[in-house]
């Protein structure tokens, strides 16, 4: 029998996934929420909501499901989904966990314990040391490149390459002050890299009448900073014979830990030879859950229930099924043009595409979790998302914003509905990696299947979207009869109609983008009949509103924007990408707070976040490139430069100071001034 009630002890894209499956079962569902989380989506959907101080507060979530009268907790992914201690701790409040057992967490976790236990079971495992073994420290490792670790980690956080030597010290530095953040433990294993490899994993599903099965693989090599960006099902690199060996050792490594729930076991995978080494195990549902979903019609999260629950698995080895080929985009707070780098800021305007329902292309799944008549036919989009218009994008939490997914009979199809899907999203207010997203789904080697965990680095300049700069020229055009066209205020004289005696004058718009100031001329009520200024020329323009809809006409073509002021500032979103103008007001000192050049010595700071280490003193001679703070945010750390040559004459930024983006830390004076 299934439960009546289930606490999410989670937040965001996966908290509303899981109530979603709740809901079609017809259990309640609990939130949990902090103080500045209690307007979040996940709470908005829930049945039920209570608030808690943290989400890594053991005692205050099981204290919450005990209050909530909840017979279970999903812990989703992240947070206290692999802490053994809270699956210990559901179990003394007479809670079930809905993971595996903390004996299974406590060996899987560790990834050092864990590659010995698998290989101990004959599971291939990459050679390496470790910390908490005898032998050489990881000082000592010579054999390069190599790829650092922490123990307890998960989710690329901490993990470091190094190609030589002189590179160590500073790496294990790092990758443990990182480990020690993210997950209280500093401890590091260090591992032969191998270079252009493949990350395939194996998603197993285990029930406690020791019955195991696996659900094929997903291939995901396309990362950036270690972390996933993009990813799909079945690989294209594997098969079958492949699929079956690994899907083998993926089952062994589960069995060799008393496994239960839903599990994935990730492999390293040379590209070329195609030999296949454990890397960990993740003990939890994965992001990238939905691909394994849309292909075999399984829905893991009511799966992962039912286990919980004590029910068999309602099916072998023999009946899984992969049908068509399901991709998956993770949509982050993130500027792929600033490498990466958290962003922020409230969500003033969204659009998402059509969702599928949670499990797979057919009607609601029956008893047991399986999708009964799965549909043929054209591709299906599915999103996981967080978002809601209102809600702020901080730097408290990790930077995901929702999972845009599409299925298709084949994997070319399922690619191009991808990206139509993508064109399909806009996030006004907060930036996006949605058009390198697009990028990356479309470029050759993607399409080929030609993947390796270093392609994103390799063709990243060929992937960045020239999203900061009003390009094409129309969209500067666009921001600009969209200032021309609302009132600047009540005084009838600072109407900008442009209106002089015998005819129209031209009214120049200056405007502030991410990458700097830009002007446009526009002449006229851009709602009935205008002119603006291309390339010298003077070209008809027109806009019509409905609502948040824009369409701009210039030439004689018709643009669609997604459109949204926020004081000042104006956003406008078409085809995946955001652009924000800024109006340059009368009276402005000059640039705006982002816009210093590094030649004027400001230190900035790259994103929202916190002062994690301040490495220089006011007064210090530094050289151009010297570290001189790093900056936290999400787990994530960055270091900041001296911009040239010369003496800190300002240090105004404290470790554990919060700081937004483009504040100033810093300022280096040239020894000459």
């Amino acid at each position: 029998m299934l439960f009546d009630r289930v606490l999410i002890a989670n937040r965001g894209e996966i908290a509303v996934r899981i109530a979603r499956t709740l809901r079609r079962l017809g259990i309640a569902s609990v939130a949990v929420h902090t103080p500045s989380d209690a307007g979040a989506r996940h709470v908005r959907e829930a049945d039920l909501a209570l608030e808690v101080p943290s989400y890594l507060d053991i005692e205050a979530i099981a204290g919450a499901a005990l209050d909530a009268g909840a017979g279970a907790v999903h812990p989703g992914y992240g947070f206290l989904a692999e802490n053994a201690a809270f699956a210990r701790r559901c179990a003394e409040a007479g809670v079930v966990f809905v993971g595996p057992p903390a004996a299974a967490i406590d060996a899987m976790g560790d990834k050092i314990r864990a590659k010995a236990t698998v290989s101990a079971a004959g599971v291939p495992v990459v050679p390496g040391a470790a910390e908490s073994e005898p032998g050489p420290g990881l000082e000592e490792w010579r054999d390069f490149p190599a790829l650092i670790k922490p123990s307890a980690g998960g989710g690329g956080k901490g993990m470091v390459l190094v190609r030589s030597a002189a590179e160590l010290p500073e790496a294990l530095e790092s990758a443990r002050r990182t480990a020690l953040a993210a997950f209280g433990d500093g401890t590091l294993l260090i591992e032969r890299y191998v270079e252009s490899p493949r990350h395939i994993e194996i998603q197993v599903l285990a029930d406690t009448h020791g019955n195991v099965v696996h659900l094929g693989e997903r291939e995901c090599s396309l990362q950036r900073r270690h972390q996933k960006i993009i990813e799909e099902a079945p690989s294209p690199f594997v098969t079958d014979g492949v699929r079956a060996r690994m899907g083998a050792a993926a089952v062994e490594a589960a069995r060799s830990v008393g496994y239960v729930g839903a599990g994935t076991v990730e492999f390293i995978v040379d590209g070329t030879s195609g030999a296949y080494h454990f890397m960990e195990m993740n003990t939890r549902l994965q992001v990238e859950h939905p691909v394994t979903e849309l292909v075999t019609g399984l829905d893991l999260v009511e799966l992962q229930l039912r286990v919980a629950a004590g029910e068999r698995l309602p099916f072998g080895q023999e009946d899984v099924r992969l049908d068509g080929h399901a991709v998956e985009a993770r949509v982050y707070a993130e500027d792929p043009a600033r490498a990466f780098l958290p962003t922020g800021g409230r969500v003033l305007a969204l659009r998402e595409p059509g969702d599928a329902l949670p499990g797979g292309r057919g009607p609601a799944t029956a008893p047991g979790g399986v999708i009964p008549g799965r549909q043929g036919g054209g591709p299906v989009v599915r999103v996981d998302s967080g978002l809601v218009e209102g809600g702020v994008v901080g730097s408290e939490f990790d930077p995901m914003l929702s999972k845009v997914i599409a299925w298709a009979p084949d994997r070319d199809t399922a690619l191009k509905a991808l990206d139509r899907a993508l064109a399909g999203t806009a996030v006004l207010g907060v930036v996006t990696n949605v058009p390198f997203l697009r990028a990356l789904a479309a470029h050759p080697a993607v399409v080929k299947g030609e993947l390796d965990t270093g392609l994103v680095e390799r063709a990243l300049p060929d992937l960045l979207p020239e999203q900061s700069t009003p390009s094409p020229g129309d969209v500067l055009a666009a921001a600009a009869l969209t200032f021309h066209a609302m009132p600047q205020g009540d005084d009838p004289w600072e109407v900008t109609d442009g209106w002089r005696v015998g005819e129209r004058a031209w009214t120049t718009w200056r405007l502030e983008t991410r990458d700097g100031g830009h002007a446009a001329q526009v002449r006229g009520l851009p709602e009935e009949s205008a002119d603006v200024l291309v390339d010298g020329v003077a070209v008809p323009a027109r806009i019509r509103r409905g609502g948040a809809e824009l369409a701009v006409t210039i030439g004689g073509r018709t643009a669609r924007y997604l459109c949204v002021r926020d004081g000042d500032t104006l956003w406008l979103g078409r085809d995946g990408a955001s652009w924000s103008f800024t109006r340059h007001l009368i009276g402005d000192p000059g640039d705006r707070a982002g816009a210093a050049a590094a030649a004027d010595g400001v230190v900035r700071s790259p994103m929202p976040g916190t002062v994690l280490v301040v490495k220089a003193q006011q007064g210090e001679r530094v050289s151009e490139g010297q570290p001189l703070l790093i900056v936290e945010a999400m787990k994530m750390e960055h270091t900041v430069t001296a911009p040239r040559d010369g003496v800190v004459s300002e240090l105004s930024a404290r470790p554990g100071q919060p700081v937004d983006m483009d504040a100033v830390l810093a300022v280096v004076t040239s020894e000459e001034a």
